[in-house]
């Protein structure tokens, strides 16, 4: 059966996101090409250039002072500002035969255009050798409220455009001289006495878009609008693991933290399944600890090792150990994020072992393994996130077993490019990075991680050349649509092997389990993703981020990495 995939624009609204990141994220999908997106967002505070900016006539004070980034980006343009309360669109599209740069600018003008005057801004347009969109531009203040700035290549765009909304215009008046031009003022909805939110903004953007550009219609997804800092799960800095209740009848079963219940909310989840609900026979695995099984645990306890097969549960066990295989969990077993479907000890963690990476090199030799996965436990107690331990890792085990293939499984370290760069660098044969769930779910399943983060990690992995990887965990309130969006946006950016497992809800103050999903289901999302692009997709009940993780790597050739200067 050939599943055939509609060619729609992908519409993302990505809440707050780093300047550096969206970057990785759209220079993934102009770079691989793999169908149409619009991401929508704000940024932090940050002043941006093209390469022929007059920064010493248009730059007037030094960005750290007030509290911004200076970073210069490959598009067209000047002196630019973006921050809260600022819509920042990024269309990276496809033009076809008839549409050429400035055709593409000015569609671009006209998709604001119209946002402003629905949004009852009448008296808007464009400005003769000005690009941008403008409030009264015949009248004796032309006011701008709205950059653009696009880059195009081999028929594709990125960049776009920031459309100011309740914005704070000191940032463009008192700090910087806005495109350069320096004659005329810059203003936004808010001051031109239009109120509306940022979701409503948005709301009309995504529509408008969508008729502009979605040649097959459109599909949009978006994070929470509503997020707290303080969003984190009771299963939380030494509160507790919560009640693993098996069975029925009259066991009690503790209620999910307030906290936890709010997010799911938010994101329109309801109660779920009953911890004591019994399990489909699909996801029941077959337990045989066998001698192979307990050699192997006798080599990790001799040398002082943990693996995540054993601290989160994975119902894979005595499947992938009864064949050789294990993952070993560096950087200690207690981790500094709470996210709502893992095992993982969260109380404060121990300094790590510098002799750890020697041990487990030492651990794949006796195992003899072809195919070694490493993963690592959040560390953002770190200054480098733990990227110099994974690094290190990587040289050991290459040292001592030089014909091994090395996977590592990695968390976002922040979003810090010197630390995701520090493990690219270690050049690892696949590199992990689990996506978890959809856009939507994200605040509610890991509080601590972002979407576009995710993705923006990934992507700068595979702009250096490695084979790059990610999971999908479903059952935690996702709709089918919404893993098939998440799976486009990984094929976007040129993500190589995808695994996708149901979740199965750890302990009583871990998120429910909103559905059991059937096996054809799987089948469908591999044809999906696969139709899409991505080489190999690994998607069963019980498929983990490791499972079957040598034969997925098999079939995907591996890429010459670029070389990268890396400082500590």
């Amino acid at each position: 059966m050939t599943t055939t995939v509609p060619d729609q624009l992908h519409i993302r609204w990505l809440g707050t996101v780093a300047y550096h990141e969206a970057l990785a994220v759209q220079e993934g999908l102009f770079e691989h090409g793999a169908g149409d997106h619009l991401l929508l967002l704000e940024h932090p505070h940050v002043f941006t250039h093209g390469a022929r900016a007059e920064l010493d006539k248009n730059l007037l004070v030094d960005p750290a002072s007030v509290g911004a980034d200076l970073v210069a980006v490959n598009r067209g343009g000047d002196l630019t500002y973006h921050g809260p309360g600022q819509l920042v669109g990024y269309p990276i599209l496809a033009l076809d035969g008839l549409t050429g740069p400035r055709q593409h600018v000015c569609a671009v003008e006209g998709l604001v255009i119209e946002t402003l005057q629905e949004l009852g801004l009448a008296d808007v347009g464009r400005l003769d050798d000005y690009p941008g969109v403008w409030v009264e531009p015949q009248g004796a203040n032309p006011r701008k409220i709205c950059a653009i700035g696009v880059r195009f290549g081999r028929g594709r765009t990125m960049h776009g455009f920031a459309l100011n909304n309740t914005t704070d215009l000191r940032f463009m008046r008192d700090h910087i001289v806005p495109c350069g031009i320096g004659d005329k003022p810059v203003t936004s909805l808010a001051e031109e006495g239009v109120s509306a939110t940022m979701e409503q903004v948005v709301g009309v953007v995504s529509r408008l878009a969508a008729q502009r550009w979605g040649k097959a219609g459109a599909e949009r997804q978006d994070v929470a609008w509503k997020h707290r800092p303080e969003d984190l799960s009771r299963f939380s800095r030494g509160e507790g693991p919560g009640d693993i209740v098996r069975g029925g009848g009259d066991h009690r079963v503790a209620a999910e933290p307030v906290r936890l219940r709010g997010r799911l909310a938010q994101a329109g989840v309801g109660a779920g399944l009953s911890i004591t609900e019994r399990k489909p026979e699909w996801l029941r695995p077959k337990v045989s600890h066998g001698p192979e099984v307990l050699a192997l645990k006798r080599t990790i306890r001799e040398l002082g090792l943990v693996t995540v097969c054993e601290e989160a549960g994975c119902p894979n066990l005595s499947e992938c150990w009864a064949d050789g295989t294990a993952t070993f969990m560096i950087l200690g077993e207690r981790c500094t994020r709470a996210c709502g479907f893992c095992l993982i000890d969260t109380r404060q963690p121990l300094e790590p072992d510098p002799d750890e990476p020697g041990r487990v090199a030492e651990a794949v030799a006796r195992m003899g393994l072809a195919h070694a996965v490493v993963t690592m436990v959040a560390r953002d107690d770190l200054a480098d996130s733990g990227a110099a331990a994974v690094a290190a890792t990587i040289a050991a085990v290459r040292r001592r077993n030089p014909a091994t293939a090395i996977e590592v499984l990695v968390s976002d370290m922040r979003g810090e490019p010197a630390a995701i760069d520090a493990v690219i660098a270690a050049a690892p044969d696949v590199f992990n990075h689990n996506l978890e769930t959809v856009a939507r779910l994200q605040r509610a399943v890991r509080p601590s991680a972002g979407y576009a983060r995710s993705l923006g990690v990934l992507a700068r992995a595979k702009a250096a050349g490695l084979v790059t990887k990610s999971g999908l965990i479903v059952g935690m309130g996702e709709r089918d649509d919404e893993v098939a969006g998440a799976l486009a946006d990984l094929a976007g950016i040129g993500t190589d092997i995808v695994t996708i497992g149901q979740y199965l809800r750890p302990t009583s103050h871990h998120l429910p389990v909103a559905r059991w999903v059937e096996p054809p289901a799987f089948d469908e999302y591999r044809r999906i993703g696969e139709a899409r692009g991505i080489r190999h997709v690994e998607a069963s009940p019980l498929t983990r981020s490791s499972y079957h993780a040598r034969q997925a790597a098999s079939g995907v050739p591996s890429a010459t990495p670029v070389s990268l200067s890396v400082r500590s």
